[in-house]
């Protein structure tokens, strides 16, 4: 482990030969981009080349960020939990052409029998809000969710159109996980991928862990930055779907109502797929590693599986982002709302900041997080300048 002050930034961690560019750009979103903790990490090929750590555990602290700071990533934890039905249809035991309800027959209900498993990864299953929110504490019960989305009439006609799930993703991918496995997402993931790969992340982080999470919350950017992320269409804004409180964007983003506490040690424990993550810069990238190619002797993905992951399944406009996403299966491929190293990259952004994907071509895996939540939901000018510096490299 190494250490270097420049310009007052104390980096920590390593960045091997010919990637200096990551480290100095990493040092600039401190002093450039209203950076307060955050760590970086970068494997090649299943070998780990960059694994940088920088600031305060907590937004508005003194504590260092330590090698074993873990933060929640929201939403960048989808593309972990997409992993699992994945690796299930890899095993036989999920078909990615049946309708949901051959696994979870209360799924049906109000018109959703034609909602597929593929559906539900490409964000096209139609139910990305709820005619009710649930409470954070309904949210984290691990019943009432499946119960809601089971119950609730589509907002359009399944598989006609994409949406961006950003809540409800935890409960439709969720109570599928557990009604083929008879395991939540949470622990299918502990057993079956982290422990395995020796990955610091977790869908419920338990007690004995809880420590090591550091605070997360809302920083203003110093200025605002061009990045080609998020060309909005015409005759509607992003912004102006966020004010109406009756729009599809603002129900699927407030389908937990009130929003819950990010920091409050009940939301963490819970098992919350679409949004609380729990992880290391490190091990995000290394589960990405394991998915294009073997780290250490494991890997996730199988050639046929990967192809998959990456494969588009949704593009154009988005009825919930209010832009034109691109999604394979349970993943957004890169173009202008979420660009990620190159064409073929997958993968997935946090909303506020951290970002998980892979490259197979190249054969990069990156990680970031941050525990200072900048506005934006998939293009932060702090993932993209590191993101830049790792193209820059190769």
């Amino acid at each position: 482990m190494s250490g270097s002050a420049a310009a007052g930034v104390d980096v920590r961690g390593t960045a091997a030969p010919g990637y200096e560019a990551v480290r100095d750009a990493f040092v600039r979103n401190f002093e450039q981009r209203g950076e307060r903790g955050a760590a970086v990490a970068v494997y090649r090929h299943g070998r780990k080349v960059v694994d940088l750590w920088a600031g305060t555990r907590d937004v508005d602290g003194t504590e260092p960020w330590a090698v074993d700071t873990v933060q929640v990533v929201r939403s960048a934890g989808k593309g972990i939990a997409a992993a699992v039905p994945l690796l299930l249809h890899q095993r036989g035991q999920i078909d990615l052409h049946a309708p949901v309800s051959t696994y979870w027959p209360e799924f049906k209900a109000n018109g959703k029998e034609r909602v597929l498993v593929r559906h539900l990864l490409a964000h096209r299953a139609g139910v990305p809000a709820l005619d009710r929110p649930l409470t954070p504490e309904e949210a984290a019960d691990g019943v009432s969710g499946a119960h809601a989305v089971a119950a609730q009439a589509p907002a359009w006609e399944p598989g006609a159109a994409h949406g961006y799930h950003a809540q409800t993703f935890s409960w439709l991918l969720g109570e599928l996980v557990r009604r083929v496995t008879g395991r939540t997402v949470g622990r299918w993931v502990a057993e079956e991928i982290a422990r395995p790969l020796g990955l610091d992340f977790w869908f419920g982080i338990p007690d004995d862990e809880a420590h090591r999470v550091g605070r997360i919350g809302p920083v203003e950017p110093p200025a605002a930055e061009n990045t080609g992320a998020l060309r909005l269409r015409p005759k509607r804004s992003v912004a102006e779907a966020y004010r109406d409180p009756e729009s599809l964007t603002r129900r699927a983003f407030g389908a937990i109502d009130p929003l819950p506490d990010e920091n409050d040690p009940a939301y963490r424990a819970a098992e919350l797929p679409a949004s609380n993550g729990t992880a290391t810069a490190r091990g995000l990238a290394r589960c990405y590693a394991a998915m294009i190619g073997p780290v250490d002797g494991q890997r996730l993905f199988a050639p046929a599986t990967l192809t998959l992951a990456r494969t588009e399944e949704s593009a154009g406009p988005d009825r919930v982002l209010v832009v034109n996403t691109r999604f394979g299966l349970g993943y957004m491929l890169h173009g202008p709302a979420s660009p990620l190293l190159a064409p073929g990259s997958f993968g997935h952004p946090g909303r506020g900041g951290s970002l998980g994907f892979a490259d197979p071509e190249s054969g990069i895996a990156f990680g970031y997080l941050t525990n200072g939540l900048q506005k934006g939901v998939t293009a932060d000018p702090r993932a993209q300048a590191l993101v830049r510096a790792v193209r820059s490299v190769l």
